[in-house]
């Protein structure tokens, strides 16, 4: 009798599963075939094909896939290989404490289908439920002040290290991460800072003065420890996450995901202070064959030359950790960050990590996230980058490195104290 076995069946999305399928014949090649649909109904698909071993398994633990969306041994690949049925959609939970995302696991003799398309009945299947939330953690709406945001705490007492959790120019309030920084120990701050609730859709200046509120917010909180809070970011959040550890001197550690060391698109003020946005090349804006654009050009000629732009990075006082997708197509991001880095060299600084990844797209997330090459933002065909397979390896290891940094830099010391 074929069986199919996941271990565990219920986890969160950032823990792998041991798949295996047995009772098949000896040499079998057969089809495992993975989908899952959204809370907007949007369809999401993977295949690949193996062949069992003389025993009639397979075992994804150390199988090969012959084909399909990858080949090799990827224990993980049915996840992060997901693809849109419909193009330039991007798999993204919203409701995380209610529900998790359902994958439908399926095995079928071999079929070489476009679109995940099955003929026959499969033969065996389960169903995995993937969550964004370990039981205990509690999520609290924020709207405090002018903060708009969901915070995030950890089962137990505390306290905890406390980040600030920040993404880009898409806007709203995503808290993928922040409920996973909870999952793992973390007290994380889902902030949303543009069109979201009353928030401006389209702000003429991102105010620093917003992400200080929030920092004392964070602080001040019981649960969390006060003598620092961290920022994790990415794309545009990652440029004020940045500023958030130049200027906030309780932000201890940042981590900058694909940023820049500028203001882009608007100024960035604090306190009576501009950071005038740096001009770009719209002649460098470019559509690729796909019909998909790309901006990762647009600084090339005016970056040059800019160091009025830049900000004063030297002045940070804590902890920074630059994580680079090489194959990003929404901006030069290995360029920004070794202008940054080189900045910082220049003052004999040395409070900075890179990690640059080659074949990694823009939107690096979570492990075992789908990669997103391109969807649409402000009814744009966004072109992010990405190559599958390296991509998903860099959000796996990103993932680990994110959690040693933050609780290095932001968990007291006890042994000092005494």
């Amino acid at each position: 009798m074929v069986q199919l076995t996941a271990t565990p069946v219920s986890a969160l999305v950032d823990e792998s599963v041991h798949i295996r399928a047995t009772g098949l014949t000896p040499f079998q090649v057969v089809s495992f075939k993975a989908s899952l649909e959204d809370e907007k109904r949007n369809m999401f698909y993977s295949q690949a094909h193996y062949r069992a071993n003389e025993f009639g398994e397979v075992d994804l633990e150390h199988a090969s896939s012959l084909g399909g969306d990858y080949v090799g041994v990827h224990p993980m690949g049915l996840f992060w290989s997901l693809k849109p049925e419909k193009p330039l959609k991007r798999l993204l939970k919203r409701d995380m404490m209610n529900s998790p995302f359902q994958v439908q696991l399926k095995l079928y003799d071999l079929e070489l289908l476009p679109n995940n398309k099955a003929t026959s009945a499969p033969k065996a299947s389960l169903t995995l439920k993937r969550w964004y939330v370990a039981p205990g953690v509690t999520r609290i709406q924020v709207r405090e002040g002018h903060l708009r945001g969901a915070l995030f705490l950890p089962s137990g007492e505390g306290q905890f290290p406390g980040v600030i959790d920040l993404f880009g120019d898409f806007g709203g309030l995503v808290e993928i991460r922040a409920s996973l920084l909870a999952s793992r120990g973390f007290a994380s701050l889902a902030l949303a800072y543009h069109d979201y609730e009353d928030l401006p859709s389209n702000p003429e200046v991102t105010d620093l003065e917003y992400f200080e509120e929030a920092a004392n917010f964070l602080l001040r909180h019981p649960k969390v420890f006060g003598s620092g809070i961290g920022v994790v970011s990415v794309c545009k959040g990652a440029t004020i996450g940045l500023s958030m550890a130049i200027h906030l001197k309780k932000v201890t550690a940042a981590v900058l995901i694909n940023g820049t060391n500028f203001s882009c698109g608007v100024p960035q003020v604090y306190r009576g202070q501009i950071y005038p946005p740096l001009p770009y090349s719209p002649q460098l804006i470019s559509t690729n064959a796909l019909g998909l654009v790309e901006f990762h050009q647009i600084f090339k000629e005016t970056q040059v030359g800019a160091s009025q732009y830049f900000f004063p990075i030297e002045e940070a006082q804590g902890h920074l950790l630059f994580i680079v997708g090489e194959d990003d197509k929404n901006l030069n991001s290995r360029a920004h960050a070794e202008q940054a880095i080189g900045q910082l060299k220049r003052h004999g600084k040395n409070n900075w990590t890179l990690l640059s990844y080659p074949g990694a797209g823009h939107l690096i997330e979570p492990p075992y996230s789908p990669l997103c090459c391109a969807s649409i933002m402000h009814d744009v065909k966004m072109y992010w980058g990405g190559e599958v397979i390296p991509h998903a390896a860099a959000q796996e290891h990103s993932w680990k490195e994110i959690q040693k940094f933050l609780r290095k830099h932001l968990i007291p010391d006890v042994t000092s104290q005494l």
